[in-house]
């Protein structure tokens, strides 16, 4: 398996759509909102990260179990971390992480006020908590130091890709580079 995150607004998702590897792409918050719908009736995905942090404890466990029986070859879309009112909960837990076969990481980041602006502008979503771009660099600071810990603990590779505003064929090609 190889795990993408990033910042909400990096392009995660954008730039794996560029990518023309044979794998199977999953996305773990599509994941968790099915199981989070399910269980706490919640009404879409960007209200996961309002749930207590016990009841996220538990849907990511129900989706660590359902994702340890993937078999073949599996890139995951997911959050590094997940800002919430009680500050940051690490998107992939070590008790997750060791539940899962990860041959590498990769962190897909832009500049904070890229970010920022594609947060503002995305009528798709619901991510206007972060009102000040201190807030967009403070999570990035965390992600990559959530990065680091999540390629220690799982012996791994872990790359940095630069997601720049109107670049994303070369970040895709970077990607792509890393699923060969």
């Amino acid at each position: 398996m190889i795990i993408v995150m990033g910042l909400p607004g990096a392009g995660k998702s954008t730039v794996m759509k560029g990518v023309s590897a044979d794998v199977k792409m999953l996305n773990y918050g599509t994941l968790m909102f099915e199981i989070a719908k399910e269980k706490f009736g919640i009404s879409n995905r960007d209200k996961i990260r309002k749930l207590p942090v016990g009841q996220q404890k538990e849907v990511q466990a129900a989706v660590a179990e359902k994702l340890s029986s993937e078999s073949g070859k599996v890139v995951l879309d997911t959050h590094c971390s997940i800002k919430t009112s009680k500050g940051y909960f690490p998107g992939l837990p070590f008790e997750l992480l060791s539940k899962l076969d990860v041959e590498a990481l990769v962190l897909i980041t832009a500049k904070p006020e890229e970010v920022f602006a594609r947060r503002q502008n995305d009528p798709t979503r619901d991510r206007k908590d972060d009102v000040k771009l201190e807030d967009v660099q403070e999570h990035d600071d965390m992600n990559r130091a959530l990065l680091a810990a999540y390629a220690a603990h799982r012996g791994c590779p872990a790359k940095i890709i630069y997601n720049a505003q109107g670049k994303m064929e070369e970040a895709s090609a970077q990607l792509q580079a890393i699923l060969e």
